[in-house]
Formats: C-alpha cells, sequence, structure tokens
C-alpha cells in the first residue's frame, strides 16, 4: 500500500528525509500522520522516526542547512525546521521500565522495536519517503475496520502510561467505526485500571477531555467512559445522559462541536480544577451552565450572551429538560436588540448610584415587554 499527499511530497519534508536516508539511516513516517493520510482525514502533525542518534539528527539538520531545536532531546526528539515547517524526528525506542507515566526507555535499532512501544495498532503505521506503507503489528485491517485496539495486552499497555485510558475513548471517538461498538478487552482493562487516572496531572486529563469532546459524535465514547466508571475517575459527580440529546441539537442547529458547551452538559463536576480550565474556559462555562438552568425567557438570554452563547445556552437547557429547541428565533431578536436608553437621558435628574438603578430599572421593563418600548416610552414611564 502507499499513500500520498501535499504534506508527503512537500520538498521541506522529503529535504528532512534526505538527510537521513542519503547517508544511510532510515527514515519513516509514522503514527498520526501515516494513519490520518490513509483514511483522507487531514494531516496537521509530520512525525518522522529513524536509526539515527538525537545528536547525529542534529549534526545533520546543520550540515543539510535545516534547523534542529532539541525540543525532547532527552526522548530522543529532536525539532527540524525545514521551509518553516516543524518536523519531530524520533530516534526509534524500546520501553526498558514503565511505570504510569514515567517510563526509562533505550534507543532502539528497528521499526519492529519502536512500534511494539505504541498505544494502538492503528498508530503504529509506517511510510517511506515515497509514502509506501510498512506495518510490523497489522494494524492496517484494523484502521480500515476503524477498530481501535491495544497493541498487544491491553493491561500492559495502560499501566505503562494511565493517559492511554483516556486516549482509548477520545480515539474511539474519533476514528471508532459506531456500529463495530468500543474494543470489548480495551475497555475492560480501562475499567479494571480506571483508578490509575488519579496519577495523571489536571493538564494530561484536561487536554484529552478536549480533544474527545471535540469529535463529532463522542456520545458512544463518553457513555463507555461513563459504565466503565472512567468518567468518574475523571470528573467525579458527571453525569453524561444529556450529552446525547446536546450533540444531536447541536448539529440541528448547524453548530460545530464545542468541547465547553458538552462538558457543560456532564452537569456539576468541578471541571475547573479536574481539567485545569483557564479562566475564559471556566467563564463560558459557568455562563452556560446558569443560563440554562436558571430559567431566563431566551430572549433575554440571547440579549444578555449574544446569538453564539445565548443559542448554545438553549440548546444546552433543551437536552437537560429533554425537549426540542425551539428558541432560535427568540434567541436571535435578543443578541439583536439594543436598549435605547443611554446614562445621558437620565441626567440629571438622576445621579450616582440612583442613575444605574433607573437605568436597570428600565433595561428590566424594557426585555420583560420583549424590547417594544421605545426610547421615549421609557423615559415617559413611571418609577
Amino acid at each position: 500500500m502507499k499513500l500520498s499527499g501535499p504534506w508527503l511530497e512537500h520538498p521541506a519534508t522529503q529535504a528532512v528525509c534526505a538527510m537521513l536516508v542519503d547517508v544511510g539511516y532510515q527514515a519513516w513516517f509514522v503514527g498520526g500522520c501515516v494513519r490520518n493520510a490513509l483514511i483522507g482525514a487531514p494531516v496537521d502533525d509530520i512525525d518522522i522516526c529513524t536509526d539515527a542518534r538525537p545528536e547525529t539528527v542534529m549534526d545533520l539538520a546543520e550540515k543539510a542547512g535545516l534547523k534542529p531545536v532539541p525540543t525532547g532531546i532527552e526522548h530522543g526528539t529532536i525539532t527540524v525546521v525545514s521551509g518553516g515547517i516543524g518536523h519531530e524526528v524520533t530516534t526509534f525506542r524500546r520501553d526498558v521500565e514503565t511505570f504510569g507515566r514515567h517510563a526509562v526507555v533505550a534507543f532502539a535499532d528497528s521499526m519492529d522495536e519502536d512500534a511494539a512501544r505504541r498505544d494502538f495498532t492503528m498508530n503504529a503505521l509506517y511510510a517511506d519517503r515515497d509514502g509506501v506503507v510498512a506495518d510490523p503489528l497489522g494494524g492496517l485491517p484494523d484502521l480500515e475496520a476503524r477498530h481501535v485496539r491495544f497493541i498487544g495486552d491491553p493491561h500492559q499497555r495502560i499501566q505503562e502510561d494511565y493517559l492511554r485510558i483516556l486516549r482509548f475513548f477520545r480515539f474511539s471517538a474519533w476514528y471508532g467505526d459506531p456500529d463495530l461498538g468500543i474494543d470489548a478487552d480495551g475497555l475492560s482493562a480501562c475499567a479494571e485500571l480506571s483508578e490509575g487516572i488519579s496519577t495523571l496531572a489536571a493538564e494530561r486529563l484536561g487536554a484529552e477531555m478536549r480533544k474527545l469532546l471535540a469529535a463529532r459524535e463522542p456520545t458512544r465514547a463518553v457513555a463507555a467512559m461513563a459504565q466503565s466508571g472512567v468518567l468518574l475517575q475523571v470528573l467525579p459527580g458527571a453525569d453524561a445522559t444529556a450529552l446525547g440529546p446536546l450533540v444531536h441539537l447541536e448539529a440541528e442547529a448547524g453548530l460545530a462541536p464545542d468541547p465547553m458547551l458538552r462538558l457543560a452538559a456532564l452537569g456539576e463536576c468541578d471541571a475547573q480544577t479536574r481539567l485545569r480550565l483557564s479562566k475564559s474556559e471556566a467563564r463560558s462555562l459557568a455562563e452556560l451552565r446558569e443560563a440554562a438552568i436558571e430559567g431566563a425567557p431566551a430572549h433575554e438570554i440571547g440579549y444578555r450572551l449574544g446569538a453564539e452563547q445565548g443559542l448554545q445556552a438553549m440548546i444546552l437547557r433543551a437536552a437537560l429538560m429533554g425537549v426540542p429547541m425551539t428558541d432560535g428565533p427568540a434567541v436571535a431578536k435578543g443578541a439583536a436588540a439594543k436598549f435605547p436608553v443611554k446614562a445621558a437621558d437620565l441626567m440629571p435628574t438622576y445621579q450616582g448610584a440612583q442613575l444605574g438603578l433607573r437605568l436597570k430599572q428600565l433595561e428590566k421593563r424594557w426585555i420583560e415587554a420583549q424590547f417594544s418600548p421605545t426610547r421615549e416610552d421609557l423615559l415617559n414611564s413611571p418609577e
């Protein structure tokens, strides 16, 4: 089998391969770029593995007029910048000892050794600089079937790195066949070893959950997380019941997947701390849940939050209640409304705190009347 694509044929990428191959070293594209190219998905990152040691890669890159950056030299990774594009070049590795996310690795000389330490069979696919695919562990049939399967013993793979539990569900959401179902052996191992999630940093959990919830249809994977006990290890108190309806309503409204909206559908689960959300993410999450639960009418939600976030809040409310979402026009009306009274209109009759109170009073009346009162109506209204 042979793959192709602009990324593969790009002169900058071919220059990185040439600096290795032309002097007798191996250069193999590996992982996501090969997997995605084979299924017609976008290729974002270019990873290359080689039998050349990191110091040799640094030296060869400099001699070829490329820029080597030792981004992970202790793990064998050099970022080689060619034509302004970063290429992660990593020396073949094999595990010597593993415990959680900490592993003692040694450099290896063969693709087979390198493949054996990866997580899923579909990620252990390689391609040379001409695009000819090498499949040392039988990952091609799994990729073609969209079967996300651990390499070898799932328990061993997970114990090497407990983050692989979340990666298993994330890859199932992005690349798994919905009709095939989640791999039973992998799911069982994730359930049995789920307590290992407690050893992972919040930043890592957050990164994986964002990626999982950004999938077009994460419902099946998140439901499996809940059934296996994994979801409660990540987000104690989370409830996945409303996620499926939310994803359906999102699609009906033509909205792109939004991880924070989908996270809001999982309920009160201390996501800010557990996933180390940014301030803006935490604010968005709180605003969505408050607007969805507090019961304000749709036109007011649209006015307060704007068209996009207002629509998200009403979709969330509908999903939580298990009802259709029919409030789109009201949200749009509110988002387009402009309060016609300004502070200057009330001065000098009102000053200071009383001015603020009067403005809020008039705005409340205007919102309750669904924005129909004019400026004159409001200015002439009694206190």
